[in-house]
């Protein structure tokens, strides 16, 4: 079976779950990054990195992928 790459089921959840869950099933992210609506991120692709989306509330609102 193939690494999990993507987790769409997160979106609507709280970021810091998010981050948890991910880190959980994914073990080769080492970077689960929080980022706030709005922010500007490096546009490098790294396989072992999710920038996880989330809103003002604190809510993920895009779907996290590896990259």
């Amino acid at each position: 079976m193939g690494r999990k790459a993507s987790w769409p089921e997160l979106v609507g959840v709280y970021g810091e779950t998010a981050q948890a869950t991910i880190n959980r099933e994914n073990p080769y992210v080492d970077r689960a990054v929080l980022v706030p609506e709005g922010s500007a991120v490096t546009a490098d692709w790294k396989c072992n990195r999710v920038f996880i989306w989330i809103n003002k509330a604190g809510y993920v609102y895009q779907i996290p992928t590896i990259g």
